[in-house]
């Protein structure tokens, strides 16, 4: 096109030439506008081409094997990054006015927060609401030491204490320590009822009639899903994503880490590797593994003693969607949805079982794979060493501001990153159906399908509604009577909406 046009240009100007006897101002100043408009003709092109090899725009890897990427459109790589379309809806955690601060000033709730650290999280947020519900004062629980991770940290290492403290004084009253003159009395010890409703608590306030100190010795799972008070939701909400703000050291380097992947390729991945020992170990998930590693697997299993669980069939997992994607697994979904080889993808993940036996099945795949690691210097490292609840933060920021999250099983830090990222504005969150994907990775690994156009149909189709898109939150699903189903429904902290997230009502409702 641009030829085309200089072409006609340059015929227009040598007829002119022939109509008339040319000054020599009239020719340096065509002379001069020839020059001008190829200058500007030049510019014009190379933009086009900087803007094609700017390192933050998505762009296709040619293969050359048989396992080439389908083409896709301009559109269609804008769409491997953009969220979802929100229909205006925002995030709303203000109290209505009908709300009252708990004032239970000579009454306390010590509670022992178990699990790691988004098990810790979800349940210490719960607990800021028991605690207004029984109108009592929340000492600040103390951290799970026992778990698989032996993580020797307390409150303020992890969590910004005074931040927690302040940020809550309108909702409840929070203390560092009991006092000392309570620390030998007689307290309550409770196992409050798994996913209790309000009538529960309100009934558990007859213990003050003779304690004054209530010891909560789990807080996991101690809160209803649904069904209660608006203010006691949007009090959980402020809790969760406003409260539990991670402490300094954990906020700062999360910040930098996020920049540095930022400024190396603009976009990434935050890919929640769930393939480390104790997860493998825990869903009786071998696929994949050696004779040896399955029965390493078996052994840690019968020897923990909290699993209930000891005797696993592991095809029966698999089939079922219970396991974690393998490596290899994710490296074809990631390719199928259209993603790049060159994309940016932070592993956000503790030890890969197997090392790099199992890892390089993801990164013949895709080789830009990057860690804390290999983001952070040593001495930036150094202090969160053996900490896993603290290295686990890092990751969790990291994963909240990513482009696009993907979680390889749906354990606690998924469905809290993902409920986070819905808070946020729904950012991009592709949740891979790994039941739906069984079928589709034993075509691949017999040779019946092969990694192509087809395959990427298959497993786009699948997803189109699976990354992140509003909707009211899943209830129990049919069928399924009695206190099994408060365990069937969706996790509030998975998705917030719709206490916790509004629209005008001239918006499209979403259901």
């Amino acid at each position: 096109m641009v030829s085309r046009g200089s072409y006609g240009s340059g015929g227009l100007l040598t007829g002119r030439f022939h109509a008339r006897k040319l000054t020599p101002s009239v020719i340096t100043f065509y002379t001069i506008f020839i020059f001008a408009f190829s200058i500007i003709v030049f510019l014009f092109y190379v933009r086009n081409i900087s803007l094609d090899q700017d390192p933050r725009r998505p762009f296709i890897y040619r293969q050359s094997n048989s396992q080439q990427l389908p083409e896709l459109h301009v559109h269609d790589k804008q769409q491997l990054w953009d969220s979802p379309f929100n229909h205006g809806l925002h995030q709303c955690v203000e109290r209505t006015t009908k709300y009252k601060a708990a004032k239970g000033f000579n009454r306390y709730l010590t509670v022992r927060s178990n699990g790691g650290l988004n098990q810790m999280r979800t349940g210490i947020s719960d607990m800021v609401a028991v605690a207004h519900m029984m109108n009592a004062t929340l000492v600040i629980p103390q951290l799970d030491k026992r778990s698989f991770w032996k993580d020797s940290s307390v409150f303020s290492d992890i969590f910004d204490e005074l931040h927690f403290i302040q940020s809550l004084k309108g909702d409840i009253r929070i203390v560092s320590e009991l006092p000392k003159n309570l620390e030998g009395i007689p307290r309550a010890r409770k196992h409050f009822t798994s996913w209790a409703g309000f009538g529960y608590y309100t009934d558990m306030t007859r213990l003050w009639s003779d304690y004054q100190v209530i010891h909560v010795a789990k807080s996991d799972s101690r809160l209803a899903n649904n069904d209660l008070p608006l203010d006691i939701q949007r009090l959980r909400c402020r809790a969760m994503y406003q409260a539990l703000r991670f402490s300094p050291p954990i906020e700062n380097l999360g910040k930098r880490l996020v920049d540095r992947l930022r400024s190396q390729g603009g976009r990434y991945i935050a890919l929640h590797l769930r393939y480390e020992k104790d997860m493998l170990s825990f869903t009786g998930c071998s696929y994949g593994l050696t004779d040896a590693e399955s029965e390493e697997l078996r052994i840690l299993r019968e020897n923990t003693n909290y699993w209930k669980v000891k005797a696993i069939n592991s095809t029966e997992q698999r089939i079922g969607g219970f396991c974690p994607l393998t490596p290899k697994e994710v490296g074809i979904f990631l390719h199928a949805l259209g993603y790049p080889p060159s994309t940016p993808i932070y592993i956000a993940a503790g030890e890969i079982y197997g090392g790099n036996t199992h890892l390089s099945e993801l990164s013949s795949r895709f080789p830009n794979l990057i860690f804390k690691e290999s983001l952070a210097t040593s001495e930036e490292l150094k202090d969160f060493t053996n900490h896993a609840s603290q290295t686990a933060a890092l990751d969790y920021i990291i994963c909240v501001e990513s482009d696009v999250f993907v979680p390889s099983y749906s354990g606690n830090m998924a469905r809290a990153v993902e409920g986070h990222r819905r808070f946020l504005g729904h950012r991009k969150t592709i949740n891979p159906d790994r039941k739906g994907l069984v079928g589709i990775f034993d075509m691949v690994e017999t040779g019946v399908l092969e990694e192509g156009k087809e395959l990427s149909q298959m497993v786009q189709r699948m997803h189109k509604n699976r990354q992140g898109a509003p909707r009211k939150r899943h209830g129990s699903p049919p069928g399924v009577k009695g206190r099994a189903r408060f365990k069937t429904e969706e996790s509030f902290y998975e998705n917030p909406y719709p206490e916790c997230i509004c629209g005008s009502k001239s918006k499209l409702e979403i259901t």
